[in-house]
């Protein structure tokens, strides 16, 4: 069986970004902790939440790199001294990324009740209109 690709189609000019950026969202994972909602807030913004009880401000961290928000977790290990006599809280590390289109933009972050609110805004599309000048040769 052939893959079909972008450039497979005449018509479709400067997609190839488009074709590795779903190529990195396939390999981004299906890891299912922490959970999370996205909620579409209005016509322009969205709303990711993420499920993160046990975890401090100190221990979460929230970076873009390359197009690419990325939510990662790790919480200090403050068993020392203590006997458990049975864990069923674990205390594990995490990373969560969603690739961002161009013209999304990362708002603030909000920590509630467990909860961790990370807005983003999209940017209005514009309507270009351009005319080209035809030269003679």
């Amino acid at each position: 069986m052939t893959k079909m690709t972008l450039g497979s189609y005449p018509h479709m000019l400067g997609f190839e970004q488009l074709e590795r950026l779903l190529e990195r969202t396939a390999k981004s994972g299906n890891e299912g902790y922490p959970p999370f909602n996205i909620e579409q807030t209005s016509d322009f913004s969205y709303r990711i939440t993420l499920a993160v009880a046990g975890f401090g401000d100190g221990d979460l961290s929230i970076t873009v790199e390359d197009r690419q928000l990325v939510i990662r977790g790790r919480q200090g290990d403050d068993n020392e001294g203590r006997i458990f006599l049975h864990r069923g809280i674990a205390a594990r590390q995490f990373q969560r990324s969603f690739v961002l289109a161009d013209g999304v933009d990362v708002g603030e972050a909000l920590m509630e009740n467990g909860l961790l609110h990370i807005d983003l805004t999209r940017a209005k599309p514009r309507t270009v209109v351009q005319t080209i000048s035809i030269r003679k040769g």
